[in-house]
């Protein structure tokens, strides 16, 4: 699963990644976590542009009677995500890009469990594959939510564990926002494993393990 990531880059990176219209004004966060708002890219569904937005990390189905399932929906599995009626309208209609600069990960070291940061190689910012879902409450109430995608883990991040967020090429983005593109053949066949030399890992201290620390000591290498 990914729990945890971060989103560092200028703004300056992030609007020429993902061709947006200006630089979006986001401060460097590095420590995301679950239920929090993230920024996201997705096709606007006014207008068809591409925008940035702050949605909940945690997904909300439409019909969801209470919201508090979006805590247990932060992640899509790729191999099951067009199947699982909690993701697959969303899958089909309403998916996005989630920007990152890398994320974390726990493995088991005797009786602790020691994090791991994770980020391209050239530290570059990164796109998560997500799905984002718009859901109404009974008084009225509007949330927007998402959910990232993951896969199995590649050469890098398997000793670390055994899965992590599917990263998308830049030559994907345009497929992968496409609303007209609904089948899901062309879509999971670009839900793969980042390319592990691309990738480079280091120990963090536990300082990532509280979600009040978000500052650059969280990433620093131990």
């Amino acid at each position: 699963m990914c729990g945890r990531f971060t989103l560092t880059a200028t703004p300056e990176a992030l609007a020429a990644l993902f061709d947006l219209p200006e630089a979006p004004a986001l401060p460097p966060r590095y420590n995301i976590a679950p239920t929090q708002p993230v920024a996201v890219v997705r096709t606007a569904p006014h207008d068809g542009h591409r925008e940035l937005a702050l949605v909940r990390w945690g997904l909300i189905p439409s019909w969801a009677k209470d919201p508090s399932i979006g805590s247990r929906l932060i992640n899509a599995r790729a191999e099951t995500v067009a199947e699982k009626p909690s993701f697959r309208s969303a899958f089909k209609r309403r998916r996005c890009l989630v920007p990152a600069s890398g994320f974390y990960e726990w493995r088991a070291e005797g009786g602790r469990k020691q994090p791991f940061y994770i980020h391209a190689a050239d530290g570059a910012p990164l796109a998560i594959a997500g799905l984002w879902e718009h859901w109404e409450g009974p008084e009225g109430d509007v949330v927007e939510s998402c959910t990232l995608l993951t896969t199995e883990a590649n050469d890098l991040v398997r000793p670390i564990h055994d899965r992590m967020p599917v990263f998308l090429p830049p030559a994907a983005f345009a497929d992968w926002l496409d609303p007209d593109i609904d089948q899901p053949g062309p879509l999971l066949a670009l839900l793969k494993p980042y390319p592990a030399a691309a990738m480079a890992a280091h120990a963090v201290s536990p300082l990532v393990n509280a979600v009040r620390n978000d500052g650059p000591a969280c990433v620093a290498a131990v």
